[in-house]
């Protein structure tokens, strides 16, 4: 294999870069040249790119976002789309297909494989964290430090006006981020969409920590869970408590990406050029047990993450 091509698609997730970067670097260790994609699929299609070189991912691994940045194609969508994007492949000399995203970005992966016969290999890189096969997805870890931050800081101004905030953090289907960083961040409840709340018992647990002393509370919530605006308006009701909402949004994909994250995607990285190197055809790069691991890409597709209940077990143990 002499020349791959590497994208990113979907949400953007801190570490990419760092991803990115081992990729570029491993291949050229190899021989490999390497043609980075900018846009994602769209720029698949459009054969919007460039060889990279060796100073071409200098002084990236430390960065947010992507540099290769990402858009969502409905072109790439259809058959005739993956189609334009096959013919660019082919003209710009492109043997093997490095993805780097999300669940999203995996099916477009597979899709493309199926009905071209690219080789591709998938890193996972999604705040959410919900791509079977991996316990860790690039930009995860980062994620939740920056929402335990946010938690953090609002914590000091719940005490200091002894008020109750719900705080919403994203995971539209996934619990992920607001069960890491509500048990992290010492959360007195935490919501999530794969486990049904009763805001009746939200609200007893809020009252039982005031009778204790308690001076202030934060409940997290994941944005699929429910409505936070409602949870907030139902725990001011029911308890008579001051309750503010923060909904951080956006904020928790920026900024630096963690020791972790880079060193995550710098193992995943280089893993996915070897992959193609060895002659894998569709496999997606994971981390279980602490072991770098790779699965058939359609097998992982086929199976759901599933929280960790007993975590989420924990988090209510000690929020008592």
């Amino acid at each position: 294999m002499r020349r791959i091509a590497v994208l990113t698609s979907g949400g953007d997730a801190p570490g990419m870069n760092a991803a990115i970067r081992a990729v570029v670097r491993k291949a050229i260790f190899h021989g490999c040249e390497v043609f980075g994609v900018r846009r994602g699929f769209a720029g698949l299609i459009e054969g919007d790119g460039e060889l990279f070189t060796l100073g071409s991912v200098a002084d990236i691994i430390q960065t947010g976002g992507t540099i290769l940045l990402t858009a969502r194609s409905e072109e790439f969508l259809s058959p005739e789309g993956r189609a334009e994007a096959f013919a660019s492949v082919r003209r710009a000399g492109i043997e093997g297909l490095v993805v780097i995203g999300g669940d999203g970005s995996f099916k477009g992966a597979l899709t493309f494989h199926a009905e071209t016969g690219v080789p591709v290999v998938c890193i996972p890189a999604t705040i959410d964290n919900d791509i079977p096969g991996t316990d860790y997805a690039i930009g995860f870890d980062t994620a939740v430090n920056n929402v335990v931050d946010a938690v953090n800081k609002i914590r000091d101004t719940a005490t200091s006006h002894e008020r109750t905030f719900v705080v919403e953090v994203m995971g539209r289907h996934s619990g992920f981020i607001a069960l890491y960083a509500g048990l992290a961040g010492g959360a007195e409840s935490i919501l999530i969409p794969e486990a049904p709340f009763d805001i009746e018992a939200v609200c007893r647990k809020l009252l039982r920590g005031v009778r204790r002393g308690k001076l202030h509370s934060i409940i997290v919530v994941a944005e699929g869970a429910g409505s936070a605006a409602e949870v907030a308006r139902e725990v001011k009701a029911r308890t008579g408590f001051d309750t503010k909402l923060t909904i951080l949004g956006h904020i928790q994909r920026g900024g630096t990406p963690t020791a972790f994250d880079r060193l995550l995607a710098s193992v995943m990285g280089a893993r996915a050029v070897e992959l193609l190197l060895a002659g894998e055809r569709c496999v997606a790069v994971g981390v279980s047990g602490g072991q770098l691991r790779h699965y058939n890409l359609a097998e992982v597709l086929a199976e759901r993450k599933e929280i960790d209940r007993e975590l989420y077990q924990l988090a209510e143990i000690l929020a008592i």
